[in-house]
């Protein structure tokens, strides 16, 4: 015998059904809302994403969730599709990247630039304008230096100062010579409580509060300049790369919109990025 609902429970089930629909829908829809965003430890530690971040949502509805790690970590990461965007600092490897395959195009972003900072006394006469030599004047020192030996953006510029001031630090360091491993924030916490040089982007710098007898001692060297990219991973490497949600972040940024928020970002009154959106420098 065939049984008649009542009218009434007909349209809740019916009410039922359409809500169990959406709710399947609505994980995979969750999942575009957001993008994994593999970035340097500075731009994280210098607190720009702070102010970067919320203004991309609010224009965008997307929610970027960033992963701070070494330039070098952060490659590695897009190599194997665990991020969506990378925004990094080492212009020969990024360009690698996109050449190599993983990369869509590299646009600039913003620059900054790289600065030695060290004790306030300066034991080992490092101070000054020329980056060569005040690596050098620490080495002979044997002053300690606290290096982030992490395969980082930095540590990459690290090392091409310490070649020009012709040493190759795989053998002519010494126990003056610590590598951390490290973001820039540890590190610099280990030069505070090391009382030693370090390099460091002056982003981190001026939101670094552990600052002991830390002072900066060489700076304005056109060596220092430090250069910002930002990249989309390449979805014909990784399917499921979100490139479109991505897209909108890299175009984001280098719009006015975002070159403005970049500008805007202020610590004490000073400026810690200065955008150059299409620069090609």
């Amino acid at each position: 015998m065939e049984m008649i609902l009542p009218r009434a429970r007909l349209a809740g089930l019916a009410a039922a059904a359409a809500t169990a629909a959406l709710l399947a829908l609505a994980p995979a829809r969750a999942a575009d809302t957001f993008i994994t965003v593999a970035s340097t430890t500075s731009t994280e530690q210098s607190g720009l994403f702070k102010q970067l971040l919320p203004e991309f949502e609010k224009a965008s509805g997307i929610q970027a969730r960033v992963v701070a790690l070494g330039t070098g970590q952060a490659l590695d990461m897009g190599r194997r599709g665990d991020a969506d965007v990378l925004f990094v600092h080492d212009k020969v490897a990024e360009e690698k990247f996109v050449a190599d395959g993983f990369g869509v195009k590299r646009f600039e972003v913003m620059y900054n630039d790289f600065v030695i900072v060290g004790p306030k006394a300066d034991p080992a006469k490092a101070r000054g304008s020329d980056v060569v030599a005040g690596l050098k004047a620490i080495a002979a020192a044997r002053a300690p230096f606290a290096s982030r030996a992490d395969k980082s953006g930095t540590h990459a510029a690290e090392l091409r100062y310490w070649k020009a001031a012709g040493m190759d630090m795989a053998k002519d360091k010494g126990p003056w010579y610590r590598e951390t491993g490290s973001g820039m924030g540890p590190t610099l916490n280990t030069a505070s409580g090391m009382n030693a040089y370090a390099l460091a982007d002056r982003g981190t710098w001026l939101n670094f509060r552990n600052r002991g007898d830390l002072v900066i001692l060489v700076e304005g060297d056109t060596r220092l300049f430090n250069q910002y990219g930002v990249m989309l991973v390449n979805p014909a490497k990784h399917a499921h790369v979100k490139k479109e949600a991505g897209q909108k972040f890299i175009d984001w940024l280098v719009s006015p919109a975002g070159q403005s928020a970049i500008a805007a970002y202020r610590i004490g009154g000073e400026q810690l990025f200065f955008p150059n959106a299409g620069s090609g420098r």
